[in-house]
């Protein structure tokens, strides 16, 4: 269970490998649990990987949060191992942020779809002829 007001505050935390896209840590599924009992709260995160470079920057990003809701003096952030993460855990807008293709529903035929995406103009940047002049 997600206590309500920290889900609020930690609504604007964000790993940072999601803040680009303006996905912020609940939004991702991190956060397993939420609770505050008397001025105390604690937090339990997941991490979409075990090899994460920001795990201790979003620690103490969630920590300042939470630690910053008027009724808590302190917060306990941990990291939990035994449930992993998958993107089943991500809300509904970070699924729409995340597709890079679009919803199969709107696609009225995918064969047309593809070859239409293959006969566009692709960036000078990666064109053959840029990547031999170099």
């Amino acid at each position: 269970m997600i206590d309500p007001s920290v889900r609020a505050v930690l609504g604007d935390v964000y790993d940072p490998c999601c803040r680009d896209k303006g996905i912020s840590v609940v939004d991702m599924g991190l956060v397993l649990s939420a609770e505050i009992d008397g001025r105390s709260a604690r937090v339990e995160l997941i991490l979409t990987s075990g090899w994460c470079p920001f795990a201790t920057s979003v620690l103490g990003d969630v920590e300042s949060a939470v630690c910053s809701l008027p009724d808590v003096d302190t917060a306990t952030v941990e990291l939990v191992w035994h449930e992993p993460w998958s993107p089943e855990r991500l809300s509904d807008s970070a699924k729409a942020k995340l597709r890079f293709l679009p919803d199969p529903v709107t696609v009225g035929d995918p064969t047309s779809y593809v070859a239409a995406s293959r006969a566009r103009p692709h960036s000078p940047a990666l064109s053959s002829k840029d990547s031999h002049d170099r």
